[in-house]
């Protein structure tokens, strides 16, 4: 599948290019996960450009790096390998170097040596300098922390996330909603993954993990290196929170192992942007009622169906339907994902009739409430029920009454309360009530298709 243009990167495009294009000297940091985009965006950028791009690799770097600069200019071959020494050369030029945590791997003095160069070859020259990274925590730590020599050195940075589901359609213009939804389940909004995916999706999937050299088999551990060395505690909790085990005792349960020996891995899974923490958002940030959720789909996908059944795939054995069976089920948490965009669309339209300045879950004891949108500043908060199944008429009303009794538990004392319902498809979206919004996915996938004609 060729891509003909970047799906929602446009602003991103825009920033990048104006630093490139204005006077001075410009240290430009881009990072996230991989396959997320990182290089492909940068090299948009600077396709109009004379630049030098250099891809990290894990050992023999000055080397490397001296072969591949001399392609763009030449004299620098004659130039000692010593990074300062080729910097002298290039001034004034467009320098990226992709995977710099490699840098830092073989050399961790790196870093002092680019501050030096920064501050006494680059730092009043036109110079661009642009570093990637795919360690989140090795580029967080080591080059944007207050601690790191290049700390107050770049002039930008930029952490690469995700596209959002309504720019699924932009790739597959043919593809039913629910097929769209059954795609983010697995790809997340990751270009990598996106490109890979054909429809008919189940088509695909499954000659996908009838394929010997199938990316899904390696991929996790792929990615996961780059992040720790040591990786199969880190599997066994992505495992649990995959299937729904979401507390911390959940967890400790799961695995068998103390809550402290669990702490430090669940720390480090969320520094790396691969877990994240929810309290309920009526609750104090402080609060120990937090809940652990994997951050993207695909990762949670792997864990959930790729990771038991290893065996069942590399042996040609594994049946699709074992998916096919749970996936309504795993869709639930994903479509409280895409609603949650669809509101922060109207939100940011006006659309609705609370102005969110928090959005988020609540739950207490046996009650919870997929989405609560709170105006505090105008004691106003909506209060919205996701469901991914077909729903009558009667189901809303049902929904409905069930939200307006909780309404009565959440702390929300004076506020004016609003409600929603998000369903797959609902029949006859009759007005319930003038403080209930209805909206199923024909309305989200409209939105898409609005985004498209842009």
């Amino acid at each position: 599948m060729i891509i003909k243009r970047f799906v929602n990167r446009e602003e991103e495009l825009k920033s990048i290019r104006e630093r490139l294009e204005r006077k001075g000297f410009e240290l430009i940091i881009i990072y996230g996960r991989r396959r997320i985009g990182k290089t492909r965006l940068i090299l948009e950028a600077v396709k109009s450009l004379e630049h030098v791009y250099y891809l990290a690799v894990e050992g023999d770097n000055l080397k490397h790096f001296k072969r591949q600069a001399s392609k763009v200019v030449p004299e620098l071959k004659y130039s000692e390998e010593d990074w300062e020494a080729y910097f002298h050369f290039l001034r004034d030029k467009v320098v990226i170097i992709d995977e710099f945590q490699n840098l830092i791997k073989e050399n961790p003095k790196i870093i002092s040596i680019f501050q030096r160069i920064v501050d006494e070859i680059l730092v009043n020259t036109n110079t661009k300098l642009v570093l990637l990274g795919s360690s989140v925590s090795i580029i967080g730590d080591k080059v944007l922390s207050y601690k790191s020599p290049l700390y107050g050195r770049r002039t930008a940075s930029l952490k690469l996330g995700p596209l959002r589901f309504i720019h699924l359609r932009e790739f597959f213009p043919k593809a039913s909603p629910r097929e769209l939804v059954e795609i983010f389940g697995l790809t997340d909004g990751i270009p990598f993954y996106i490109e890979k995916v054909k429809i008919p999706f189940w088509n695909w999937l499954e000659k996908e993990l009838s394929r010997k050299d199938t990316f899904l088999l390696d991929e996790m551990d792929f990615l996961m290196k780059y992040e720790f060395t040591e990786i199969s505690t880190y599997k066994k909790i992505l495992e649990a929170i995959a299937h729904g085990k979401n507390t911390m005792k959940e967890i400790k349960d799961y695995l068998k192992m103390r809550h402290s020996d669990i702490t430090p891995y669940i720390a480090n899974l969320i520094e790396v942007g691969l877990v994240r923490k929810e309290i309920p958002i009526t609750e104090s940030p402080r609060s120990k009622k937090g809940r652990y959720y994997i951050t993207d789909n695909f990762t949670r996908f792997w864990f959930r169906y790729i990771f038991p059944n290893l065996s069942g795939i590399e042996e040609g054995v594994f049946d699709i339907g074992l998916i096919k069976k749970d996936y309504d089920t795993y869709l639930g948490h994903i479509y409280e994902r895409i609603a949650r965009e669809f509101m922060v669309d109207l939100a940011k339209k006006n659309a609705l009739p609370v102005k969110p300045q928090k959005i988020g879950k609540w739950w207490h004891k046996g009650e919870e409430i997929d989405l609560v949108l709170i105006n505090e500043s105008e004691k106003k908060a909506m209060l919205a029920e996701v469901k991914w199944k077909d729903l009558s008429e009667r189901d809303v009303y049902r929904i409905v009454s069930g939200l307006e009794k909780k309404a009565d538990i959440i702390p929300l004392e004076g506020y004016e309360i609003f409600y929603c319902v998000i369903g797959r498809k609902i029949k006859d979206k009759g007005e319930v009530s003038k403080e209930t919004l209805v909206y199923d996915l024909k309305d989200i996938d409209s939105r898409s298709k609005e985004m498209q004609k842009r």
